[in-house]
């Protein structure tokens, strides 16, 4: 793991060495995905499927090229199923949008997790109150685990999708995912995976789990902000109709209608952002060569080392002792954690603090927020090191 590769983690915050913690949120970027950036915008940026000059054809060869390289890296059959989105969020709004018309009707209900970011709650209220559904949430066991007894319960013929995160962007525990499609599967309900915390940290392999959606963000794994992925099954995305509309989506447009284009681009509406894919793909290869192997058990050992550390402190961690991908939340008696945080980020320590987005879960968690550490490849012991001795300053100034 070559820390030397981010060049961002070379420079100081408040007069001390940056120790960037903040991965769940977004992760730094290898010089190489920033050179990609710059070598689009410098050499052959060009609209792309569009054009027959040659800056055009270049530009359109690296965004198939990307989307080969997507499809390869999460175990797709075809680049076929492979949307480019804006990120996470929009690809699960183009889920909803696009599954909720064709297949939610009154009555109908949807199934998320209790420990879900609100990218994965608010979509599909959304989508339940347009057509009068029914959003139901897995519940949690006292260690904050899914009780897949209630999921098990909670299925029904009422049921047309289940939408759940393979690791919690709180927590960092890593959920049955398995278990929830097999279950899900035996009823045949379609089930979307959100990989926004899995996906930079592990291997995930769409066709193993046998899911029917997957979404994923760019930016959490090396590459650039503005892209995205959704991956459907080709014989659901053949089913389901476009969520938007204009350029690139269409096939032949008439004053009496308007036929659609091929997968995937009749859910790529407009110009798609091919600096974005082609930097993406950039950040694929570069986790590639270092390998997954190498990458889970970096991480975990990190994970495992940084909560031990924190449990000896005194720190309640929630979710401790569970699988973890690279994420861990705790808090400090009484103290707040924005004051942990802010101690922190004068020390040059770099957490994030409050509901992470998921509210629900801090919610039937019965705190405020908590602090929260998430690690990327190029954190090793010397900035968990560092972390735990600013913490301990922080909690003496506190206390």
């Amino acid at each position: 793991m070559n820390r030397a590769d981010f060049p961002i983690l070379k420079q100081q915050v408040h007069g001390r060495e940056l120790v960037y913690l903040d991965n769940a949120a977004t992760s730094q970027k290898p010089q190489c995905v920033i050179d990609a950036i710059v070598e689009a915008y410098s050499t052959w940026n060009s609209n792309i499927h569009r054009g027959v000059h040659h800056l055009s054809q270049v530009a359109t060869a690296h965004h198939e090229e990307a989307r080969k390289a997507v499809a390869n890296f999460i175990g797709a059959k075809s680049s076929d199923e492979i949307v480019f989105t804006k990120g996470t969020t929009d690809s699960l709004n183009a889920l909803a949008f696009s599954y909720g018309e064709a297949y939610i009707h009154e009555g109908d209900e949807i199934i998320v997790s209790g420990l879900e970011h609100h990218s994965n709650i608010v979509p599909w209220q959304m989508l339940c109150e347009r057509k009068k559904a029914v959003l139901r949430h897995i519940p949690l066991l006292d260690d904050l685990s899914l009780d897949i007894a209630a999921f098990r319960a909670l299925l029904s013929d009422r049921t047309k999708l289940v939408s759940v995160a393979q690791v919690s962007n709180v927590l960092g525990t890593i959920q049955p995912v398995e278990e929830i499609i097999k279950l899900a599967h035996e009823r045949n309900i379609p089930v979307c995976i959100d990989g926004a915390q899995s996906v930079p940290h592990m291997s995930v392999d769409v066709q193993a789990l046998d899911c029917d959606f997957l979404v994923f963000s760019g930016h959490k794994m090396y590459g650039p902000t503005g892209i995205g992925v959704l991956y459907g099954k080709r014989e659901w995305l053949e089913k389901l109709p476009p969520h938007e509309g204009g350029g690139e989506m269409i096939d032949h447009v008439r004053w009496s209608g308007t036929t659609f284009n091929e997968l995937p681009y009749k859910f790529e509406a407009g110009t798609p952002n091919f600096v974005g894919s082609y930097a993406l793909h950039k950040a694929i290869e570069y986790i590639e060569t270092i390998g997954w192997e190498a990458i889970e058990a970096h991480e975990r050992n990190l994970t495992e080392y940084c909560e031990q550390q924190l449990v000896d402190l005194g720190c309640k961690v929630y979710g401790a002792g569970q699988p973890k991908a690279g994420v861990i939340s705790f808090n400090v008696g009484a103290i707040h954690p924005f004051d942990i945080g802010t101690l922190l980020d004068q020390q040059g320590v770099a957490v994030r603090t409050g509901h992470h987005c998921a509210e629900p879960l801090i919610d039937a968690m019965g705190v405020p927020g908590t602090v929260r550490v998430s690690f990327g490849l190029y954190n090793d012991k010397d900035d968990v090191d560092a972390f735990i001795a600013a913490l301990k300053r922080t909690i003496d100034m506190l206390s």
